[in-house]
């Protein structure tokens, strides 16, 4: 059978079914032998702490403190390199400046720069964003794909191809390659996107917008991005203040750990970005927002009005499965390590509701403050969870792209562009300390049996 032109799709689709079942009953692990072995599922405690496994010196996300020998929760951190994020985002602001370039050199150098160090590092990043001859034609626009984190996984390994040195992983190679990924990652994202617009829709324009020399990455995003490349100072200190809270988050979250676990192998810088590109992509990392988002759609479709008393019982439906998705989730609120509060989400709530004002949408902001309000409540006094809850970066992100004209096409791909920061830096990080493979062990519970010729099956 040709597996790309099935004979007998019908039959086909019978026999892939049969064998996804046998697949199934075989691959199934009875839940208490997880306890029997003491293994942490998903490498976490019990009590929802994350398994230590590495040490790192790039970030430290803490919602915890111990007070009087008890392990307390408080409002959560969020540190680069020791340096507050909070810190960071406030003086970019006071100083009026753009902060994701700063940050990316923090990050993957460990020190804040000089005036001279930034004024030199920022142009350096910028020639670096120059694709390969023709690339945009021979491998962006030759075939489009409609999923974006897909595209630009192909592109990188594409790039790859253009390296002359690809294989090297010494420190200064991979340095060089991380720091051409970091300045391609945006063009690669949005010429994709608007490559399968073009070739999806049949209709319109494909207007590719080259990356302006004396933009910072959030604007030449927008730039690149809006056809009439127009946009607000706002909304490009916004796009900002987004690129610096998502840059890195800690060495043991999925893509990042991904890094840690792949470039432990001695493979090449690509294959590692790919590998965590792949991570993020999934709906429980780096696609959060994107149901945050879907279920604010249904929450304003479905209420006649947003008061309080409405949504609390809209919410408390969405709980017990009765609303929404019937998964019993209010997206968005909650986080593996954070508590009482995600400074992320902090720090992006007062700059939505800043955008909220210019975009006229202050009504809506107000529907997210108070689910935000109503879910932390009755999450609290109907389930039995371990830690307080409040919302977590995603519950405003989405928002926010919204209100900035942002397909959701590219909700995914923008976290990786500012994520490919902190990957970038525990790359290095795992080069320069890493001297085994990582290989954690699994229990094997299947019994033994002996092998039984063929004739007698």
């Amino acid at each position: 059978m040709d597996f790309n032109e099935p004979k007998d799709l019908s039959e086909y689709s019978k026999r892939i079914e049969y064998l996804a079942e046998i697949t199934a009953k075989n691959s199934s692990i009875d839940p208490s032998l997880y306890s029997i072995y003491d293994v942490k599922r998903g490498l976490r405690e019990n009590n929802g702490k994350g398994v230590l496994c590495g040490l790192t010196e790039i970030s430290e996300v803490n919602a915890w403190r111990m007070i009087d020998g008890v392990k307390t929760p408080v409002d959560g951190s969020l540190r680069f390199r020791g340096v507050d994020v909070k810190d960071l985002v406030k003086n970019c602001v006071l100083e009026k400046r753009f902060g994701f370039e700063e940050t990316v050199y923090l990050l993957l150098f460990g020190e804040l720069p000089s005036q001279k160090e930034l004024d030199d590092f920022i142009p350096f990043l910028r020639e670096l964003c120059i694709l390969p001859k023709n690339f945009l034609r021979d491998v962006i626009l030759k075939k489009p794909c409609k999923d974006i984190m897909n595209m630009m996984s192909r592109c990188v390994l594409s790039l790859y191809a253009y390296d002359p040195n690809p294989d090297d992983t010494s420190r200064e190679n991979v340095l060089r390659q991380s720091l051409q990924l970091i300045a391609q990652l945006p063009r690669l994202a949005i010429y994709s996107y608007r490559a399968y617009q073009y070739y999806a829709t049949e209709s319109g324009s494909l207007i590719i917008h080259k990356p302006r020399e004396d933009y910072s990455f959030a604007q030449n995003i927008l730039h690149m991005l809006r056809k009439n490349s127009q946009f607000t100072d706002l909304e490009a200190r916004i796009l900002d203040i987004c690129l610096i809270l998502h840059a890195e988050h800690g060495g043991g979250n999925n893509s990042t750990f991904t890094t840690h676990v792949v470039t432990s192998s001695g493979t090449d810088t690509y294959s590692s970005l790919v590998a965590s590109l792949g991570s993020l992509k999934g709906p429980k990392h780096g696609g959060a927002n994107l149901k945050v988002i879907e279920m604010f759609d249904n929450i304003k479709e479905t209420l006649p009005d947003w008061s309080e008393s409405t949504v609390r019982d809209y919410v408390r439906k969405i709980l017990d499965k009765e609303a929404f998705d019937r998964t019993g989730l209010v997206y968005g609120m909650g986080h593996a390590v954070y508590t009482l509060s995600d400074p992320r989400a902090e720090i992006l709530k007062s700059f939505a509701g800043k955008l909220a004002i210019e975009k006229g949408r202050e009504e809506e902001f107000e529907l997210y403050n108070t689910v935000a309000k109503v879910s932390t409540e009755l999450i609290m006094e109907n389930r039995n969870v371990v830690k307080a809850v409040s919302p977590n970066v995603d519950f405003y992100s989405g928002f926010v792209y919204q209100m900035l004209s942002l397909p959701k096409a590219l909700y995914t791909p923008l976290f990786a562009i500012s994520r490919i920061a902190g990957w970038s830096a525990h790359r290095m990080e795992e080069i320069v300390n890493g001297n085994k493979i990582i290989r954690p062990a699994y229990e094997c519970v299947a019994p033994q049996k002996p092998y039984v010729p063929i004739a007698q099956r």
